[in-house]
């Protein structure tokens, strides 16, 4: 690459990392013992071996397996000689055999068994049982795992088929596989209030699989993997030794692209997760875990891209086009729920449950489990885009997409995101970051947005004028481009609801999907709210902060349902690099006391929260008061049920006086200090939070279908 193109990509990744600043995002319950405790078997002879101890007995020679130089022989003639291996269920019906010091079996990529301290693909193994005796194939390629007289190896199963005929022993001495710790305590609460009423807490706006979206190089890190927490939780290799080459983490989160940091991982964890690093990974499975443990009911996951990012951003592994996005993540949740069910023994033992109906929601509440609800958030979805107002969908093509992403379970859906599409338009977003997606929206569309004095006392967010932008925002576009002047005062976008935006949202309402006016542009939403009043149809819900506040009154007057962005609870300041929306100035607490205002005495009143985690969104700092009132740990959830204490995963013991909300699983902790900081509505707060659930349900199920 020549020294100009160099410094040219540079300039479009600074570009970037300025629109990607909002892009994407805004921007009773008890607990288990500690991740290493060990996990009751099941009934089933291969999943109920997950986290057991056993040694590896070969069923032709009676041997058993020990370690021996840098692989394993079956010579060992007692128990007491074999290897201690836990089973960490990679998945269902696989396993890594994890001995003690953090050796693995593994195959070397020929036909040997060797030892090693990374976990990788060729450390899983494919488990199947008949009649006692155990049949074990490397996942990675299917040979099996025999007992040959040089030691362990792989082979071909159609030529040696008794070789590779093992059995279990239980035993003692493993070592416990390394992973996140809870930090909760108590039975988990199931069954249901009064009338089947749940209670608990709802997100109504979180990614969990952003993994995958953009590209798939943007984030840093997933909510799991089948190899573990060392695996799960990795910086991405372009950040580095010392974070210093992580531009878009740099300018995003920081502020400046000059910024270090701790590559590390497991187990210090020492400069992330952090409250405000948005490229790293915030949903790990254990500290959703923790969530739920600490009271949340309902997690609604929207699928997430935006391709127009995608296709900017130099680094990728995957298609940039958003539906391919989509039904990449809607697989990865499935398979999610899999490895969480492995973990407890089996199909549907675990915590983690993907619903696509309220009677599922309150089959799970009832059980005691998360109800995982699935949405979407695309700036193109079924690729309705448009290109110099000219649609590039039809109505058969969102009949067909409706179809699909319904029968994937998705119930949710966001309309317009960031950009103006095919539906309507988008709320702006303000200031420098403004500037930066209007770009976007011209690189989506062909077109600047749009603006004109509102004729009413909604409004969208404050415009910047394109030219008054950063440099580094305006090298994306195209050479001559005349940028927009705004005039200054209360703006709004000139788009509404189009013919096709119409038929969309019919589409939804037909199929009893719920209706996200949020990203919504104020003319876009109220002609949405328009159609849904008449139709008495209450189906809608604002999930974290991106409408006007004014349209909460006809949201609740329907029936619908409002969660509010989970930022600070008391008024927040701009974080590095990010201008604080005005709605969201007066912090959580008071924007909770405003909302409350507006309910309706028809419909039972519960409240929320859109965490947006993982969606380029900051998450809560600490509170400027915590030094002096601090939350007190261990806390006790709003139920009674559970008691709280500090988080720990690896090395690192998180606390929310000090780092805010860091990762997901210091959720219950932010709703705990809205008690502290509500002062004398502190109890009022818990309630409505705790009620969140049951509001949001009873809106779905007077439009499901």
């Amino acid at each position: 690459m020549t020294p100009l193109a160099r410094r040219t990509r540079r300039r479009l990744v600074h570009a970037l990392s300025l629109s990607l600043a909002l892009v994407v995002a805004t921007a009773g319950i008890a607990a288990s013992a500690p991740s290493t405790a060990p996990i009751g078997p099941g009934d089933d002879p291969v999943f109920g071996l997950a986290n057991g101890c056993y040694a590896l007995k070969s069923e032709p020679t009676g041997k058993f397996v020990r370690r021996a130089d840098a692989g394993y022989r079956a010579d060992g003639p007692a128990v007491s000689d074999a290897e201690p291996l836990r089973m960490h269920a990679s998945q269902l019906g696989r396993f890594m055999f994890y001995g003690p010091g953090g050796d693995l079996l593994a195959g070397d990529g020929t036909q040997k068994v060797v030892s090693t301290r990374d976990a990788t693909p060729a450390t899983d193994w494919t488990l199947t049982h008949t009649d006692g005796i155990y049949a074990v194939t490397a996942t990675s390629n299917g040979n099996q795992l025999t007992a040959g007289p040089n030691g362990l190896a792989l082979s071909n199963p159609g030529v040696d088929p008794t070789g590779g005929r093992f059995t279990l022993v239980p035993t003692g001495g493993c070592a416990d596989f390394p992973d996140s710790e809870v930090g909760a305590t108590g039975t988990p609460l199931s069954g249901t209030g009064p009338n089947g009423e749940v209670r608990g807490f709802i997100d109504a706006h979180v990614h969990l699989d952003a993994n995958l979206f953009i590209g798939g190089e943007v984030h840093c890190g997933k909510p799991f993997d089948p190899q573990g927490i060392t695996v799960a939780l990795r910086d991405c290799p372009d950040h580095g030794s010392n974070g210093l080459p992580a531009l878009l983490e740099n300018v995003i989160s920081h502020g400046s692209p000059f910024e270090e940091h701790d590559t590390t991982g497991w187990p210090t964890f020492a400069d992330w997760p952090a409250h405000d690093s948005l490229t790293h990974e915030q949903t790990y499975y254990k500290w959703v875990e923790r969530a739920w443990r600490g009271g949340l009911r309902i997690f609604t996951n929207l699928l997430v891209n935006n391709r127009v990012l995608c296709d900017v951003y130099p680094l990728k592994n995957r298609s940039c086009n958003d539906m391919d996005t989509i039904r990449a993540e809607a697989v990865q949740v499935h398979e999610m729920q899999d490895y969480i069910d492995a973990q407890y023994g089996g199909p549907g033992r675990g915590w983690f449950r993907i619903v696509s109906s309220p009677e599922q929601v309150r089959q799970v509440a009832a059980e005691g489990k998360l109800a995982v609800t699935l949405g979407i958030e695309t700036s193109e979805p079924f690729g309705c885009k448009v290109v110099g107002d000219v649609p590039q969908c039809t109505e058969a093509d969102i009949d067909r997409g409706l179809d699909e992403v319904y029968a994937m379970g998705v119930r949710q859906m966001i309309v317009t995101h960031k950009f103006d599409n095919a539906f309507g338009g988008v709320r702006f977003d303000p200031a420098v970051q403004g500037v930066a997606v209007n770009v976007g929206n011209y690189l989506s569309t062909g077109k600047f947005w749009e603006a004109e004095p509102c004729t009413g006392a909604a409004h969208d967010n404050p415009l910047l004028s394109v030219g008054d932008g950063p440099a580094a925002a305006l090298s994306a576009l195209p050479a001559g481009v005349t940028t927009p002047v705004y005039p200054k005062g209360p703006l709004c976008n000139t788009r509404g609801l189009t013919a096709l935006g119409e038929h969309m949202i019919r589409g939804m309402m037909d199929r009893g999907m719920i209706v996200d006016i949020d990203h919504m542009s104020v003319k876009t939403a109220e002609d949405t709210l328009k159609i849904l009043e008449d139709a008495k149809y209450s189906g809608v819900v604002s999930s974290h902060s991106w409408s006007d506040p004014l349209l909460y009154q006809r949201v609740y007057a329907l029936g619908g349902f409002v969660a509010l962005y989970a930022s600070q609870l008391e008024p927040q300041k701009a974080e590095p690099g990010q201008d604080p929306k005005a709605d969201r100035e007066p912090g959580f607490v008071a924007a909770w006391r405003k909302a409350r205002e507006a309910r309706s005495d028809k419909y039972y009143f519960g409240f929320g929260y859109g965490a947006d985690t993982n969606g380029f969104g900051p998450q809560a700092a600490p509170r400027d008061s915590a030094a002096t009132d601090p939350l007190q740990y261990p806390y006790t959830t709003f139920d009674g049920g559970t008691v709280m204490d500090r988080q720990r995963t690896g090395q690192r013991v998180f606390d929310l006086n000090k780092d805010g909300v860091a990762q997901y699983g210091l959720i219950p902790d932010w709703i705990a200090d809205m008690k502290i900081v509500a002062g004398a509505d502190g109890d009022q707060i818990i309630e409505d939070m705790s009620r969140g659930a049951e509001a949001y349900l009873q809106m779905w199920e007077r439009v499901a279908k």
